[in-house]
């Protein structure tokens, strides 16, 4: 059997606060198996959020999701009003465009577009 990624991990204070962001966020189903772990089923790679009782020390992720949408305006403020901030303008180029945007405790990911 070959290897594959199982789930992409997030650190947090607030495992089932993210799991409800990101399954909103995506239209994908969350499971909040406790206090401490929650997952989102975001095909083809599982989401998962595990408490942490450190605090995040650099305010730089060292991972991010890159998420597709034709429409990055539209996806920020449906992003916003789940909690999502936004970090700057959209930055376009010769293959596309993307926005930086952060989760509600702050971790980022990008709306990308083709």
């Amino acid at each position: 059997m070959g290897r594959r990624i199982q789930e992409i991990v997030i650190d947090c204070v607030d495992p089932a606060r993210l799991a409800a962001f990101w399954s909103d966020l995506l239209d994908a189903p969350a499971d909040v198996r406790d206090d401490d772990w929650a997952t989102v089923a975001a095909e083809p790679v599982r989401l998962a959020f595990q408490r942490v009782p450190e605090s995040k020390e650099s305010a730089k992720n060292r991972l991010h999701l890159d998420i597709e949408d034709g429409d990055l305006l539209g996806a920020a403020r449906h992003a916003q009003a789940l909690g999502a901030a936004r970090q700057g303008d959209v930055v376009t180029d010769g293959s596309g465009g993307f926005l930086v945007m952060t989760d509600p405790e702050g971790n980022e990911f990008c709306f990308v577009t083709p």
